[in-house]
């Protein structure tokens, strides 16, 4: 119950298979000479953008200040010393008066 077709085409495709012989399923033979392939395309790569990070980190910790600006420490106050001029005499504090005590009049008397 097969169709020509179907016997033509599992002919075909069994003269193709008998074709296919170990030989042609084995590994190809490795490339030879030196190749510039991506592999080593991209290790040079690297390579360079390693170099040049490492140049630009250099210098930017060579140019660039210590850090940021801070002010120098304000001393703390203190008294200013004299110089050659005598001391400015400060008045005493006069004593307190005492109270003056008066005896009660009564009243009515001259």
């Amino acid at each position: 119950m097969t169709s020509p077709v179907e016997e033509r085409l599992r002919a075909a495709l069994a003269a193709r298979a008998d074709l296919v012989t170990y030989r042609d399923l084995r590994r190809a033979a490795p490339p030879q000479g030196r190749r510039w392939g991506t592999h080593r395309v991209r290790a040079v790569a690297s390579v360079v953008l390693g170099a040049a990070a490492a140049v630009a980190a250099v210098c930017v910790l060579t140019l660039l200040p210590d850090g940021p600006a801070t002010p120098d420490p304000v001393l703390p106050a203190r008294t200013p010393a004299r110089t050659g001029a005598p001391p400015v005499p400060t008045p005493a504090p006069a004593p307190p008066a005492a109270p003056s005590v008066t005896s009660p009049r009564p009243v009515g008397s001259p």
